[in-house]
């Protein structure tokens, strides 16, 4: 299976695992899985530090590298992803969110979440319980 983490699912995998939700730790431990992080997280990241709306004890260039040393991949933002997210319903107006969900319908990939909105979407979301 392949999965994509939402950016709060990031975070918790990168700085503090055992946030995680039991389900969301066996997909991201499991061998027979892909686990996927999109540039847009890092992006997100790196706008809200800049801003002031969060603070983090690491850059997110830092994030990055601790998600890849963890064996995740790094899924960029193409093209066809940009154009996806002109196709979603207006659930949600959040760019990083519309971007991650047009990402996951795309590849497929499953998007591990704790956004009940972005359920909405498609049926490869999990939010967290």
């Amino acid at each position: 299976m392949r999965v994509l983490l939402d950016t709060h699912i990031l975070l918790w995998a990168a700085a503090d695992p055992g946030r995680l939700p039991p389900l969301f730790r066996e997909r991201l431990e499991s061998p027979d899985n892909d686990v996927l992080f999109s540039a847009a997280s890092i992006w997100e990241l790196a706008i809200k530090v800049q801003i002031g709306r969060i603070s983090l004890s690491v850059a997110p260039g830092e994030i990055a590298r601790t998600a890849v040393q963890r064996g995740f991949v790094e899924l960029p933002i193409t093209a066809a992803h940009a154009a996806g997210v002109g196709r979603l319903p207006l659930h949600h107006r959040d760019p990083f969110d519309r971007i991650l969900i047009a990402q996951s319908i795309h590849e497929p990939a499953r998007l591990l979440t704790v956004d009940r909105i972005l359920g909405r979407y498609s049926d490869l979301v999990d939010v967290a319980p």
